[in-house]
């Protein structure tokens, strides 16, 4: 049950029903247009019944849990992707907010029905230490995995080097201090190009405007190459990865990255510190400080043997702890184990 775009016929081939959701809208509408999207929800849950409801991400868990409870459902999964933007700004505006959410949370979680899927510790934490779930409600499953086949390590392109930011433009992905950096580097004299991939998401408060993104580009501070299908042979063509994100669930990206034997450069911050173990397959810097996120990226612009180092170390890191295949088992356990309930 989603919105339906772009991957309706790929969802249908998999054999998968799919229900349209024609209310939803994942920013912020107003009270009566959000009425009439819970409503839709709910409808379609005391239609169908199901054994099981899985929902991922904040609002859809969030009008979900009290539409399935309505409904009667007993079992119900709330997975989160991350904490999001309200998670991420720290002024007292969001602060008042976000103290509101944690109220409202411990009320809908508050029944043994409701069982959570965090994607790092932290997050599980944060939860627990706020009174708002019990420990043996939730568990963590890392994130969604990574295609390993699809996924592989190539030989290292050609020079120039490229450094590469894969995400949905938002400033709280790091894109500003990415550009920074770059900046950085480049009056430096260092010989290396910096490549956005990804397309803005104006649902998002943090949207970078496809304006701004157009003018970094003719500028030739960095590239911007937009929406990209294609990521293993994106991942062929880059020498570095860089995610400076101020807060993540378990971010796929670095999963990618690591999996095509890619060091990475990312922010000491929740959900990425979860991937890169510091001098090991990558470098954590501190957030929102572009000389810091320069200094990193200069070490492995500079030496090609770490790069590799890194790289292959990231691979089996990937291997080990993150394949797509380890997440389902994972998953279809915590289905069983519900049923069983």
């Amino acid at each position: 049950m989603t919105r339906v775009s772009t991957f309706k016929e790929r969802i249908q081939k998999e054999n998968i029903h799919l229900i349209p959701l024609t209310k939803f809208r994942r920013r912020l509408q107003s009270p009566v247009k959000e009425l009439l999207s819970f409503y839709e929800i709910l409808k379609i849950y005391q239609k169908i019944k199901p054994d099981i409801i899985h929902q991922v991400a904040f609002k859809p868990v969030i009008l979900g849990t009290v539409a399935a409870r309505i409904a009667g459902i007993r079992r119900i999964i709330d997975a989160f992707a991350g904490m999001g933007f309200l998670f991420t700004s720290e002024n007292k505006k969001k602060a008042i907010f976000k103290r509101l959410v944690f109220f409202f949370l411990r009320r809908i979680f508050d029944t043994e029905r409701v069982y959570l899927i965090f994607q790092n510790a932290e997050d599980l934490n944060l939860m627990i230490s706020e009174r708002i779930i019990s420990q043996d409600q939730a568990e963590i499953i890392k994130g969604s995995g990574v295609n390993l086949k699809a996924f592989h390590k190539s030989n290292e392109p050609p020079e120039p080097p490229i450094v590469l930011l894969p995400s949905r433009m938002l400033w709280d992905k790091g894109v500003g201090e990415f550009v920074q950096a770059a900046k950085i580097i480049n009056s430096n004299g260092l010989r290396a190009r910096f490549v956005l991939v990804g397309a803005p998401d104006p649902e998002n408060p943090a949207s970078i405007p496809t304006q701004k993104l157009k003018e970094w580009h003719t500028s030739k501070i960095v590239e911007w190459w937009g929406q990209q299908d294609d990521m293993p042979t994106i991942y062929d063509r880059a020498h570095i990865v860089c995610l400076p994100s101020y807060r993540e669930g378990l971010p796929k990206v670095l999963l990618e990255a690591g999996a095509s034997g890619k060091p990475v450069v990312t922010a000491n911050t929740t959900g990425c510190r979860d991937i890169i173990k510091d001098g090991k397959n990558g470098f954590l810097v501190e957030p929102l400080n572009p000389d810091e996120l320069a200094n990193a990226i200069k070490k492995l612009l500079d030496d090609a043997e770490l790069r590799k180092t890194m790289g292959m170390r990231a691979m089996q890191i990937v291997e080990e702890e993150f394949s797509e295949e380890k997440i389902v088992n994972h998953t279809l356990s915590l289905y069983n184990k519900i049923l069983k309930r």
